[in-house]
């Protein structure tokens, strides 16, 4: 990648690994608003959440220019980034395209999510980008893209609310450029059953986790409500996850 000659510094990291198509469109897209450095994963990481690594090195692989591959998790490769493999600290960070949605219950999971949430505990404006299927689970990442830059330009001139990092989430759109968007609350999901249990070849058992989708709570302004309306969804999440409501009820207590 050619270094442009703008000082902005935009950090792109994922949770799906340096490999996926997903970041190698956003970095693309993102390539006008000055230097990108790619930090992700060397190998898938979905689910991990805001997990760091503490018990064994961490290694670093150079793809390309300024393509960093990491062996640990997406908090791990914002962490290292930062603090040691970037020339400057970032104006921007970046997290995607995320191949599924992270939205509901799912924001806690994500890694997607998570490198986000360190971003901005470390005072870097930050958002995470994720995009859904069509019904033959087949991505285009293109639209989530297009709409990943515009964002950013937006955070760049604006900036954000203190301790406040954005979760996007794009619907499908058969590659149609799409511009609805809404300002949203978190949402819930609805589950079945979620622990499968199976027996393997020699009689032992063991154990899937995840349930089935039954669908969701129809909460107004919610991230999985716009994603039904085909909307993109934009979520702002606050670092502080205290219930400050809940305080006067538990001064109360007697423990």
């Amino acid at each position: 990648m050619e270094k442009p000659r703008n000082s902005t510094t935009v950090l792109v990291t994922n949770d799906d690994g340096i490999y996926s198509e997903g970041i190698k469109i956003l970095a693309e897209s993102l390539s006008s608003l000055g230097t990108i450095w790619i930090v992700a994963p060397q190998h898938e990481q979905s689910a991990v959440g805001h997990s760091l690594t503490l018990h064994r090195p961490l290694r670093v692989h150079e793809i390309g220019e300024r393509e960093l591959a990491v062996d640990g998790t997406p908090t791990d490769c914002v962490c290292l980034a930062v603090k040691g493999l970037l020339d400057k600290k970032p104006d921007l960070l970046v997290s995607g395209i995320n191949r599924g949605g992270n939205m509901g219950d799912d924001i806690t999971y994500s890694g997607t999510v998570s490198a986000a949430w360190e971003g901005t505990l470390l005072g870097i404006p930050s958002f995470s980008i994720s995009t859904l299927p069509d019904s033959q689970e087949v991505y285009n990442f293109k639209p989530a893209a297009e709409f990943a830059r515009r964002m950013a330009q937006a955070i760049l001139k604006y900036g954000l609310p203190l301790n406040t990092l954005l979760n996007v989430n794009v619907p499908n759109t058969n590659g149609v450029p799409i511009s609805q968007y809404k300002f949203t609350r978190q949402g819930r999901r609805i589950f079945g059953d979620s622990i499968v249990e199976k027996i393997d070849p020699r009689g032992k058992k063991y154990y899937w986790i995840g349930g089935t989708d039954l669908g969701f709570e129809n909460i107004p302004d919610s991230d999985l409500l716009a994603i039904h309306q085909k909307c993109i969804s934009i979520t702002p999440i606050l670092l502080d996850l205290t219930n400050y409501a809940s305080i006067e009820d538990l001064l109360t207590w007697e423990v």
